[in-house]
């Protein structure tokens, strides 16, 4: 697994950490293939310029995925040379991380890992349209953080 981390802002993030949390979550969900996934770490500005252009919701959020559209299970990938798939793009909006941390009285820490497990959950192709609460994906968000 390869995570490409690009901040956008000036927070210091522990890429080691990070990686730690991708892979448990590529494991809980059972991925088994090598992947890459990009995550962007940006502002407000960015992630409701994002939100309105491609969900149609003109205002600031958390976390947002951008996976490939054939995932699922009719289609099946094409592996580049390199043996590794081009996952998806996750962009995580840093200070709502923080905004959310403090109403939720947890860590940044702790935040940060619920929205990039979550986020990795969405490309492999996890939804929670109904019921998040009790969704499949917000047990195996539980599972890797409890794995951690």
């Amino acid at each position: 697994m390869i995570l490409q981390i690009k901040n956008f802002t000036k927070q210091k993030i522990n890429k080691k950490y990070l990686d730690k949390i991708a892979e448990e979550t590529l494991k809980v969900a059972k991925v088994k293939i090598p992947v890459e996934i990009s995550l962007v770490i940006t502002g407000e500005k960015r992630i409701k310029s994002l939100n309105k252009k491609y969900r149609g919701i003109n205002k600031v959020t958390d976390v947002l995925s951008f996976g490939n559209e054939d995932l699922n299970d009719t289609i099946k990938f094409i592996i580049p040379p390199e043996d590794i798939l081009q996952f998806g793009q996750i962009f995580i909006c840093y200070p709502k991380i923080e905004k959310q941390a403090k109403q939720k009285k947890h860590s940044c820490k702790k935040e940060f890992s619920i929205l990039l497990i979550h986020g990795i959950l969405h490309l492999i192709g996890y939804d929670h349209k109904e019921s998040y609460e009790n969704s499949e994906m917000k047990e195996l968000e539980v599972m890797v953080f409890d794995a951690l």
